[in-house]
C-alpha cells in the first residue's frame, strides 16, 4: 500500500505559511530541511513549504480530526478572524457544514490555498446520514432518476 510521505507547497513566505498551518492545526512548529520548511502532518506525512516569485494555484488540503480538534482548530480561525464557509466553492460564509453528521469547514491560508477539516471523511455517513455529503445525496439521486 502506497502511502504519501510529503507534499511540496508553493509560498510567497514559506516559514510564514508553513507556521501558520501549525499554528491553526495546533501541530508542532515546522523545521528546515534545505530550501524546505517541513510540517509533520501526520506520522508518515509532511508538507514541505518552498518559496515562489511566481503565480500559486490554489490547492486544497483537507485534514481530518477528530470533534475536539476541530473545536480548537475552529476556535483558532474565529480568533485569527479567519472567513471561513460551509462549503469549497465559498457561497456559504460564516457556516459550518454537517455532512456526513460529523462538521467541516473551509478556510484559506495567506496564498490562497483552500484548507479544509472535517470530522468524517467523505460518503462515510452513506445515504443513511441524517445529513448525507453532498456527493453522495446527488449519486442517490442520478441512480434513482
Amino acid at each position: 500500500m502506497a502511502v504519501l510521505n510529503h507534499h511540496i507547497v508553493h509560498a510567497r513566505d514559506k516559514d510564514q505559511t508553513a507556521l501558520f498551518f501549525a499554528e491553526v492545526l495546533g501541530l508542532d512548529a515546522p523545521t528546515s530541511l534545505g530550501e524546505f520548511a517541513v510540517l509533520q502532518v501526520s506520522s508518515d506525512t509532511t508538507l514541505d513549504f518552498v518559496d515562489t516569485t511566481a503565480e500559486i494555484r490554489q490547492l486544497h488540503y483537507a485534514f481530518l480530526v477528530t470533534e475536539e480538534e476541530f473545536d480548537e482548530v475552529f476556535g483558532r480561525i474565529r480568533e485569527r478572524r479567519l472567513p471561513y464557509w460551509s462549503d469549497p466553492f465559498r457561497h456559504d460564509p460564516g457556516r459550518i457544514n454537517h455532512w456526513d453528521d460529523g462538521r467541516g469547514v473551509y478556510f484559506d491560508d495567506p496564498n490562497g490555498h483552500l484548507l479544509e477539516i472535517i470530522t468524517r471523511p467523505y460518503g462515510s455517513g452513506g445515504t443513511e446520514a441524517k445529513n448525507p455529503h453532498p456527493l453522495v445525496a446527488a449519486r442517490t439521486e442520478d441512480s434513482s432518476a
